[in-house]
Parts: C-alpha cells; structure tokens; sequence
C-alpha cells in the first residue's frame, strides 16, 4: 500500500543521502501534539527530562509552522501569529539547519508529525520521512492491538525503523 507515491514499502527504500550513521533522535507526535515515539541513536548531552524534551519540540514546530504561514509572501490571507493551521494549510517548512545539527519535519495529512534530527551536511531527507511514514501505517496503524494515540510499543516497527536510520545519512 502507499502512501505518498512511490511503491509499497517492501522495495528498496530511498538511497541514503551521506554514508554513516548521522542520525541523532526522531520524534513521533499526533495532531493533538502527545508524542507516540520518541528514538535516539546519536545524542551525547541529555539535557532536558523527556516531557520537557517533548513539549519543546511541539512548541518549536508550533512556532515555526505558525511563523513560515505568517511569513508566506504568496498568500494573502495571513491569519493569527500563533493559531493551529490544518495540515497542508499554508506555506509549510521541511528542515532547518544549525551548525551542530539538521531538523527535518513531515506532517502527513492526518496530522502524524515525524521529525528526524541529524548530522547538519545530511542532505534532503523528504523522502526518507515519507518511508518512515509508510513504516508507521504498515506497522503500527495496520497492527490490530494498537489503539491510536498510544505510544508506539511494536517491536517490528522499532526494529525496522533502527535498521533503517540507522543507514541513513
């Protein structure tokens, strides 16, 4: 089945973009901003508890989505600084870059939020979110003893996930 184009998510997943290990953490949350997974694979300073970790990310995506909106010099209608925009709505972002890592963000259009942080040289990672995406609906969504809106607990997808990131560059 997909998902976002492409084939099902059987065949070879897309090409990794640098070679190595470079992903750091990936984040998981639902429309209503409760996060469902939370990974990390290369995070050497823990500085947050997770909650507080979680809540900051929300809130950074928040801001961000609310602002690139705001800041869209092809729409007219800019709406409210602050008020939640549907998914799809809008100019939207898909990564930002500092010099100490690349944040790269996906919303499907059922409001699943994935974000993937990186390496800051890790090149476009839009179709990689978008497999992960498609992990997460063969995975989990399809998984008869999930209840969405829980944390994601199924071992095969978690595994298959690190299997997969972890090739990424």
């Amino acid at each position: 089945m997909q998902f976002f184009g492409g084939s099902e998510i059987s065949p070879s997943p897309p090409p990794p973009t640098v070679s190595g290990n470079n992903a750091h953490m990936l984040y998981v949350f639902n429309r209503n901003g409760v996060c469902l997974l939370y990974r990390e694979w290369n995070r050497p300073l823990k500085t947050l508890n997770p909650q507080q970790d979680h809540k900051l990310m929300f809130g950074l995506l928040f801001s961000l989505k609310s602002l690139t909106a705001k800041m869209d010099p092809t729409s007219a209608e800019k709406g409210n600084l602050g008020v939640p925009q549907l998914p799809g709505q809008g100019c939207s972002f898909h990564s930002f870059r500092t010099n100490t890592y690349k944040l790269s963000f996906m919303e499907s259009p059922s409001g699943i939020k994935i974000i993937l942080v990186t390496h800051p040289r890790t090149g476009d990672l839009r179709e990689s979110l978008k497999y992960i995406y498609n992990l997460y609906v063969e995975y989990v969504v399809k998984n008869p003893l999930y209840f969405p809106g829980a944390p994601i607990k199924c071992e095969l997808f978690n595994s298959t996930l690190d299997q997969y990131v972890r090739g990424l560059g």
